[in-house]
């Protein structure tokens, strides 16, 4: 059975998953993984929702504001061995619901052109690419998203 949480990011299985993310994205990101693991902090992260299965954390996401009208989606992230049930769609999808319950219009987000399986997650899930923003502006691996909250 799937149950979704909301918490913050003090939350340790939250962490734990973080924990795994970073690990894959050391790997995928390469030399650049410095760069974007700086805007990553989780301290800051007021809305993060966990995924359990069978009472097992086994995915998460977060959103922060990034101006009056958006709130960003970071920490994306799904253990390999559970894909493709459905569950990373039930974490945005709750991310989404709740931005929107604390006023957002729209959701954007960034990932890296090397994560394949992310691209494709957040087209199929109704994002639509935007011009790099903030930090990612000349980040040739950056593609950007954006989703209006309806």
């Amino acid at each position: 059975m799937l149950k979704i949480i909301r918490t913050n990011s003090s939350h340790k299985d939250f962490i734990h998953l973080v924990k795994l993310l970073d690990r894959y994205l050391k790997i995928t990101d390469g030399d650049e993984h410095e760069f974007y693991n700086q805007f990553n902090t989780i301290a800051i992260l007021k809305y993060v929702v966990i995924a359990y299965l069978d009472h097992i954390p086994v995915a998460c996401g977060a959103f922060k504001s990034f101006n009056t009208n958006s709130a960003e989606i970071k920490r994306m992230y799904t253990k390999p061995e559970v894909r493709g049930q459905g569950i990373a769609s039930s974490i945005i999808e709750t991310l989404e619901i709740w931005a929107k319950e604390k006023g957002y219009h729209y959701t954007i987000l960034e990932t890296g052109k090397r994560q394949i399986e992310a691209v494709k997650f957040y087209k199929k899930c109704g994002y639509r690419v935007i011009p790099n923003y903030g930090q990612y502006e000349k980040m040739k691996n950056s593609i950007c998203y954006k989703k209006e909250l309806v």
